[in-house]
């Protein structure tokens, strides 16, 4: 095992975290719109991030402990893991043959000159992040995939989607007041979401050819 596989396995971790993470949805959106807004960035941002930390160290422990109470559960998880790599592709891909804009401001009801406090921004993405039954799916599928490395590839992989998650955030939030006008175009999550499908559909193949 040489450094290169070390690299190779965090840098696959971060293209997955990224894949997972990066799609329109409730969290963010929000965080979208709050760093719009310039509201509680900080706070929202590190929330985001230590929760996604928190779940990936989960994922890839839980399944490491299951794989080792039951070798056999891998190839389970290989293709439960493969098959929803594809749906997720081919979920993504269907919006990007429908792409919708995202406006961050649209479904907010406060005034330009208000602002809201930072604990409810903090308990509405503590809330967005942790009641969202989908995260629960990813963070598995984060960690099959890290155990699929081996140990102590794994690891790497994990620490290589927690990256992925801090960069997304910090770009999303603190780079979000200069990205409004682009992504309130459909064609931009056009793009978006077909890089996605193409990223999960060729995890998903990359899975089953490794069986």
């Amino acid at each position: 095992m040489t450094s290169l596989d070390f690299f190779h396995s965090a840098g696959l971790g971060l293209a997955t975290g990224l894949a997972l993470i990066v799609a329109i949805g409730a969290q963010n959106a929000f965080v979208l719109r709050q760093g719009i807004r310039g509201e509680h960035i900080v706070p929202i941002v590190a929330v985001c991030a230590l929760s996604d930390a928190v779940l990936i160290a989960a994922g890839v422990f839980g399944t490491g402990a299951l794989i080792t109470a039951a070798p056999a559960a891998v190839v389970v998880l290989r293709y439960v893991g493969a098959a929803f790599l594809v749906t997720y592709g081919v979920m993504a891909a269907r919006r990007a043959m429908r792409p919708e804009s995202l406006t961050a401001g649209a479904a907010d009801d406060r005034g330009p000159g208000t602002k809201g406090s930072a604990v409810a921004a903090v308990a509405t993405v503590l809330a967005l992040t942790w009641l969202n039954p989908h995260v629960y799916l990813d963070i598995a599928l984060i960690g099959s995939l890290a155990n699929a490395q081996g140990n102590p590839l794994q690891w790497w992989f994990g620490a290589g989607a927690m990256v992925g998650s801090i960069l997304w955030f910090c770009s999303l939030g603190f780079g979000a007041r200069f990205l409004r006008g682009f992504f309130a175009r459909p064609l931009s999550w056009q793009f978006l979401d077909g890089g996605i499908a193409v990223t999960m559909v060729a995890l998903g193949v990359g899975l089953v050819l490794q069986a």
